[in-house]
């Protein structure tokens, strides 16, 4: 039988501060040139505006701008398109994910551990529950930025093959992107993709990139592209890992634990 195949395209981007309708014209831009040549799209956290904390004038509703622009975007491409955005949903407001798909389909995750040291924990609502996206054969866990540092919020107990994370992680902390990304590829023996922005925001931090790929050996599958601007597209191979785990069942050793 032939494996199946995912072509993700990974686009590191500097972004507009608090500009959702610039953003989009530069995505629109962008993206064009992968139309019908790619899986998947990963954008990075908070795409059209940047890591603001300004929720009450930049939140959309969840069937808002970004959203209709996603859909459309996404049947001209031909291919699924992931990022979060700002949503308000009732009272609260959240850091959520969007993952929309070439058919309409739309999965949402929101950031459960909303970073504390930016306030984050102060505007957003904390997600309550993972998701797992099933997508033309793979299964994905999507998570969001700080999600990263919390191994057991990733911990591989359902047999996904692709761990994601959108990101606007910091140049300072750089160093722990980097390792933290390796090591949750080995240690749940999956994909995993990081996608972080670069350039400097609004509260005058500064982002150096380093988006990248991993197999579930910890094999940097992507070139590396530090502080500048790059789309790249990388096919992953479900038999990598359906061969990996057979041969090396690290999996099954595992810990037991159940999620509050």
């Amino acid at each position: 039988m032939k494996s199946l195949k995912l072509r993700v395209s990974i686009v590191q981007s500097n972004l507009h501060w608090e500009n959702p309708q610039a953003n989009r014209a530069h995505f629109s831009k962008i993206l064009s040139p992968l139309a019908n040549t790619t899986d998947l799209i990963v954008l990075p956290e908070m795409f059209t505006t940047g890591f603001s904390m300004n929720a009450e004038h930049l939140s959309e509703t969840q069937n808002g701008d970004t959203l209709q622009w996603l859909i459309t975007t996404s049947k001209l491409l031909s291919c699924a398109i992931v990022g979060t955005i700002i949503i308000k949903d009732g009272d609260d407001f959240y850091n959520r994910l969007l993952f929309v798909t070439p058919l309409g389909e739309i999965h949402t995750y929101d950031k459960k551990h909303t970073f504390t040291l930016a306030g984050e924990h102060h505007v957003f609502t904390s997600g309550a529950a993972r998701v797992f996206i099933e997508y033309l054969g793979f299964k994905i866990c999507p998570l969001i930025c700080y999600d990263l540092r919390f191994p057991v919020w990733a911990r591989n107990n359902v047999g996904y093959d692709v761990l994601l994370y959108t990101a606007n992680w910091p140049q300072k902390r750089i160093a722990a992107w980097d390792v933290l990304l390796q090591a949750r590829a080995i240690e749940n023996m999956s994909y995993c993709i990081g996608v972080n922005r670069i350039g400097q925001d609004g509260n005058g931090h500064m982002y150096s990139g380093h988006s990248a790929v991993y197999d579930c050996l910890g094999k940097q599958l992507s070139t590396q592209e530090y502080e500048t601007a790059f789309i790249q597209t990388i096919t992953l191979d479900k038999q990598h890992i359906q061969t990996t785990r057979d041969a090396l069942e690290f999996l099954k050793d595992a810990d037991d634990f159940i999620f509050d």
